[in-house]
């Protein structure tokens, strides 16, 4: 490790992973472009109620369910929502949407502008409820997005499969009064995986019970 290196993650700052329940909850997205729309139908697949405030907005935004208003931000447009994320292009306004939220204490994103953001956006894909996600702490998107890409060839969709099934043995065990925090996963998830036929040596490598040793 080079001294560039351990200069610059000393002055990194960690930050902590999370997955918010967005379903039915407000959210503001100030910007009506397309790095704006990419960002909506995220937020919609997520179940959030989408607010889109743009003095222009694209045609895209009229096929999809958001609340559409087209107008400049001004203040106080953000006190009534749960999450704000600004793709403006434009450094004043989000500082000033960015300085707002923090005062209101709302959590924000600025697309791209890390230094206005009490949250980043990882570089994610879905597999029915297993979601994988990449985050370089705003560092680098292009390095999470290729991360993603290269994830995203590994794990299937006959994930799905796995997670029901693991789910489903989850909520027996819960149903027979044991604690999830006390069970051995690993040759579950070993079975269930043999079980959808998914070959993966790293994985089934990980999985292999541990042989005793004299």
């Amino acid at each position: 490790m080079t001294g560039f290196v351990r200069y610059w993650l000393a002055s990194f700052s960690m930050q902590f992973p999370v997955n918010l329940n967005l379903v039915g909850r407000p959210v503001l997205v100030v910007g009506g472009g397309r790095i704006a729309f990419r960002k909506v139908q995220q937020l919609l697949a997520a179940g959030g109620d989408v607010t889109v405030l743009a003095p222009q907005i694209i045609e895209e935004f009229n096929d999809i369910p958001v609340t559409l208003i087209h107008r400049e931000y001004a203040t106080g447009d953000a006190a009534q929502f749960r999450l704000v994320i600004t793709a403006t292009g434009n450094t004043p306004v989000d500082q000033a949407i960015f300085d707002e939220c923090e005062e209101l204490g709302i959590w924000v994103n600025s697309a791209d502008d890390p230094q206005r953001c009490s949250f980043t956006l990882p570089a994610a894909f879905r597999r029915g409820p297993v979601m994988v996600t990449v985050s370089t702490g705003g560092a680098s998107p292009a390095l999470a997005s290729f991360l993603r890409s290269e994830l995203e060839q590994l794990i299937g969709e006959e994930f799905v499969e796995v997670a029901a099934s693991l789910a489903a043995q989850r909520a027996q065990f819960h149903s027979n009064g044991i604690s999830t925090e006390d069970v051995d996963w690993k040759p579950i998830i070993r079975e269930a995986l043999q079980q959808s036929a998914i070959e993966c040596p790293h994985l089934m490598q990980s999985l292999a019970p541990v042989e005793a040793t004299a």
